[in-house]
């Protein structure tokens, strides 16, 4: 339900990006970028097997340690191509990304214990 949320924040995304003559390549790069970060969360998870195992952790902790680095990485090369190019790419995924987040807690919160 949350990364359904988040897709739904990057469609809504595309028209407010159209209409307001927004760079589009931003809202690509955002899209392409929202959509790498889940699938390693689909590489990591198929690989996750025992949370005891402490190989198991380290593969976790590698994959969130690469997830946000890389991220970082792709942003502040664009940056340093397209200024608009980056903080208008920054700002959507952002915004997915805490949309997602807030779908994730009230999610977690709302379960029976």
């Amino acid at each position: 339900m949350p990364a359904v949320g988040g897709a739904i924040v990057l469609l809504l995304a595309l028209p407010v990006f159209l209409l307001a003559g927004w760079p589009i390549a931003g809202w690509g790069l955002a899209a392409v970028l929202w959509v790498a970060v889940h699938l390693i969360d689909v590489v990591l998870h198929r690989t996750r097997g025992d949370t005891s195992n402490v190989a198991a952790s380290g593969v976790q902790a590698f994959g969130l340690f690469f997830k946000s680095i890389g991220l970082l990485v792709v942003l502040v090369a664009a940056a340093a191509a397209d200024r608009t190019l980056a903080i208008s790419a920054a700002l959507t995924y952002a915004l997915a990304y805490t949309f997602e987040l807030g779908l994730s807690l009230a999610t977690y919160f709302s379960g029976s214990p």
